[in-house]
């Protein structure tokens, strides 16, 4: 669909707060997808918005069966696995790692000199069934690469995958499609993104409020749209006295089963229970994880 056409917005089918809830090692997080709220919203399976302050952080872990997509909107983020990568991303950066037949690896915030938290956006992402036994794998997607437009004075919009206003992401990001865009809107602004039919999508409040059709959306809101409609308008009346900031992200949705413990994601019980052992026993594709320790992972316990 073209801009120039008219929109036909979709239709909202629940908006809700996320509510704060520890997560990691003494970190917090505002979770809105993966709980009794919004759970199995494919291809999305979690959303956290995460702030981190001190030595807290999430130390060694395993997933299966997933990507996750973090975001991170201030500080900077340590990684560390068991195939040997390590590296960090920094504000404005994006990560996107496949976890495939499985990975452990471990996501520590660095401490900041003024004492401000880390935070940031996970989202996990399921994977096709056919692709759940991939080889993990890395992709970092830096500020600088990431387009930005302009659609008018008072809104900027940085594409980060997928397209807006004739502006087109980096591709091959992830192998589930997802398209990702964060939205800065000035009172008196509006956003209008089409996204693909069929799509499941929503539009997370990282700041300020936001008009969805006739819907006030405030901070930490979760605008979960219905697959009605081309695509999604969010605007700022001109009568607020701040901007906000939203993130809009849609996902192709999968016709799979989900079956789900924790960062284990598979289509049947069966491969849940295979998945449980082998991480238990460090066996098939947790071998690597045998007396492996992540460095970045004991600064928890040297805290």
């Amino acid at each position: 669909m073209s801009l120039s056409a008219v929109l036909k917005p979709r239709t909202i089918s629940k908006l809700f707060l996320a509510i704060e809830q520890s997560e990691g090692v003494g970190a917090r997080v505002r979770r809105s997808i993966g709980t009794a709220r919004l759970r199995n919203f494919s291809p999305f399976l979690l959303l956290d918005h995460f702030f981190v302050s001190g030595n807290a952080g999430f130390p060694d872990h395993g997933h299966v069966g997933q990507e996750t997509i973090t975001y991170l909107l201030h500080g900077q983020v340590d990684h560390e696995d068991f195939t040997g990568s390590a590296g960090t991303i920094d504000e404005g950066d994006l990560q996107f790692m496949t976890a495939g037949r499985g990975i452990v690896h471990a996501e520590m915030p660095r401490p900041q000199k003024d004492g401000s938290p880390v935070v940031g956006l996970q989202l996990w992402v399921d994977l096709p069934e056919k692709l759940k036994d991939s080889e993990p794998r890395y992709r970092d997607l830096r500020k600088a690469e990431i387009p930005t437009v302009n659609p008018s004075d008072k809104v900027e919009i940085r594409v980060i995958s997928g397209q807006s206003y004739g502006v087109e992401s980096v591709k091959d990001l992830a192998y589930t499609p997802v398209w990702m865009i964060d939205a800065s809107i000035k009172p008196g602004g509006s956003v209008s993104q089409p996204l693909p039919e069929g799509w499941n999508a929503f539009a997370y409040v990282l700041e300020g409020d936001v008009i969805a059709g006739t819907t006030v959306a405030k901070q930490y809101n979760n605008i979960v749209f219905a697959r009605d409609g081309d695509g999604v308008e969010l605007s700022v009346p001109d009568s607020y006295d701040k901007a906000a900031r939203v993130v809009i992200v849609a996902g192709q949705v999968l016709d799979q089963e989900v079956v789900q413990y924790g960062p284990f994601v598979a289509v049947s019980k069966e491969k849940i229970y295979q998945a449980m052992i082998d991480y238990q026993n460090t066996a098939n594709s947790f071998e690597r994880a045998r007396n492996w320790e992540s460095k970045i992972g004991k600064r928890i316990q040297s805290a």
